[in-house]
Order: structure tokens, then sequence, then C-alpha cells
């Protein structure tokens, strides 16, 4: 099979681990008899760098003629100053609403090998964590008018409004009930209908949406209780949907509850096959340059990949699957090292998932 993916390197440490994913891609191909032809695509500071634009048009039509797009985290203090239009995150809003992806999942699930890592209770976490947030991705808040003005007593005064739609709603519904059909048949929508009015249109839209999928057992949460629980009590969520701004949060805060940021994946995916897929974790610019980043997360978004938007289940296992060996033989990086285990670089990381495979 022969596919064409975009790749944007991202910011600080992202181009060492997106470089490892590559590799992994490439033995894919090799041993599995596939073609993946890269384009790469600057968005973030590099494209600020270069452009003076986070997203410039002709490089979000890259991304828009390829199969799927790999992402390395964008963003740093280098961009830190520049005005909100220009910043490296408006690349990646811009990114997602010109690629149509309105659903992004990300999985929160331990690792059995970094459950000592993980904050929570070792009771806790011996009861399971293994959820989806399904968040929509591309409404709400962050989609919205943003604006600041001077009241006349010359005090600013800044608004951002929170608008959704009941199609918004309904396509990301219909998504957070499928994904559940296909794990164990638990669905939670997360709002905040007691103070607003999106929330509230969100559970209209739900609840119209519940009896077209009987076999799912459907629950409503306020998002402060979600944070709670979700640290409480992990083991009783199995798909979380949820507005964006209340995802992007939730799922920060999952990540950390599973040992370590630097080993969860994230697809965004539309009406088409063609998706995004990244870590969650941010650009690392601490460390960037040092060889030290872990690059598991975006080796599984590339897992995700090949599953979701290339139909290759075998492959996508096979990539999880050294995964899994690579940390059964006790090998690190620094963001998730243990007693007894084995401190490696980023290439090192690499180097091991590669020889597993």
């Amino acid at each position: 099979m022969e596919k064409n993916i975009a790749v944007i390197w991202g910011d600080c440490s992202s181009p060492e681990i997106v470089k490892q994913t590559i590799r992994v891609l490439d033995k894919v191909a090799e041993k599995y008899g596939h073609t993946f032809h890269y384009t790469d695509a600057a968005m973030g500071g590099e494209a600020i760098d270069k452009y003076g634009d986070p997203l410039p048009q002709h490089e979000l039509d890259k991304c828009l003629a390829a199969d799927s797009v790999l992402l390395g985290a964008v963003g740093g203090p280098k961009w830190e100053g520049l005005p909100g239009e220009q910043r490296p995150e408006k690349g990646l809003l811009r990114l997602r609403a010109g690629m149509g992806l309105y659903s992004n999942n990300r999985p929160a699930k331990i690792w059995p090998q970094l459950a000592p890592a993980s904050p929570l209770k070792p009771e806790i976490v011996a009861q399971g964590i293994d959820f989806i947030i399904v968040r929509e991705l591309i409404g709400g808040v962050y989609f919205g008018k943003h604006e600041t003005h001077t009241l006349e007593n010359g005090e600013k005064q800044a608004i951002d409004s929170m608008p959704y739609s009941e199609h918004e709603i309904e396509r990301i519904g219909r998504i957070g009930f499928e994904t559940a059909q296909k794990r164990r048949k638990k669905l939670c929508c997360v709002d905040k209908a007691n103070v607003l009015d999106t929330s509230r249109l969100w559970r209209s839209v739900m609840h119209r949406l519940q009896a077209e999928y009987p076999d799912v057992e459907y629950s409503e949460m306020f998002v402060d209780n979600c944070a709670m629980q979700i640290v409480k009590n992990p083991a009783q969520f199995d798909v979380i949907v949820t507005e964006n701004m209340f995802g992007d949060i939730l799922s920060d805060e999952a990540s950390m509850i599973t040992g370590s940021i630097g080993m969860i994946p994230s697809s965004s995916l539309g009406d088409g096959t063609r998706g995004l897929y990244e870590p969650i974790h941010g650009s690392a610019p601490d460390i960037a340059g040092q060889n030290k980043a872990n690059p598991i997360g975006t080796i599984l978004a590339a897992a995700m990949m090949l599953k979701y938007s290339f139909d290759m289940d075998e492959e996508a296992a096979a990539v999880e699957a050294a995964v899994n060996r690579v940390l059964d033989k006790g090998l690190r990086t620094g963001d998730c090292m243990a007693e007894g285990c084995t401190l490696v670089t980023c290439t090192g990381m690499g180097d091991a998932v590669l020889a597993e495979l």
C-alpha cells in the first residue's frame, strides 16, 4: 500500500521524537511491503520563523493533499511574546479547522509496567485505568469571538464567547456513542449544565441521540466533579464525551494519572479517513537538543494513524506490541524512569522499539 504522510516536525524537542517515529514507520513499511512518502510541512514556531505566519495557506495545502498528518508539538518560550493571532498555537487551531477535524480522541490507559509511576494510590491504580476522552475540537470558546475593550471608566474588559450549534454537538455525540459501542458500552457526557446554556443544549442533543443507542449506558457529570472523579475513581469511566475546553483540561489531567504524559498519543478525525496524529505532550523546550525526550507518545500516535486512517490493524498492533516489549525490558526515558530500570536516550528508545519490530 502507498500512502502520503505530511510531517510537521514541531518545535524545540519535537523534531527529535518525530525523527524516531519516522524510523519506526519506515521499518513498518519495509516489513509489510508498504511505501510511505513524506512531505514536510511547517507549522507553529518553525512557520513563524520562516514565513511570519504560524500556518500559511501553502503549508495547510500540503496537509490537505496528504493521506494523513503526523505532528510534533509546537510552541516554546521564543514565541510567547507574540500577539495572539501570530502565536504557534494559533497555527494548530487553524490546522484543525482547515482539515475539518472535529473529534479528538485521547486514550488514558495505564501501562502495567508504569503503574508505580502513577501519582495515584496503588489501590486506585489496581482497579484499572482505561478510558477515552472524546473531545469536540473546532467549536466552543477556542473558536468563538475574543474581544478586549475599554469601558467608560477606563477599565479594560475581556469577553470570550462559547458558541455551539446542534449539528456540532450531534456529530461529536455520535462519535462518543459509537466509540462506547466498540468498548465497554458506557458513555459519560461531561458539561456544566447548571450554569451554561451551551451545556444545556449539549444535554438536549445527547438525550435525543441516546434513544438511538439503547445498548450504551449513558450518564452525565458536571466538569468539576469529573475532574475529581478522574483522580478518585478513574475505573468508573469508559468513554467521556465533552466540549472543547473541558476536554482539553480533562485529557491533560487524565494523562498524568497514567504515569507519564510522554506515553500518550492522540488522534483527530473528521468525516473522512484523513487524520491528524500527535502526542499530547508539549514541545519540552527545557530538554531541547539533549536527546532526552520520550518518543513513545509520538510512536503510538503513528500506530493510531496506521489503524484509523490506513486500516493497517496488524501493523498498528505490531508497533504497540514492540513498545510493550521495550517497557517489559525496563528501558525508560527520564520522564518515566524508575528504580531498577535502565535510562535510555530518545534515540536509544527509538533503537529499542525498532529492534522489537
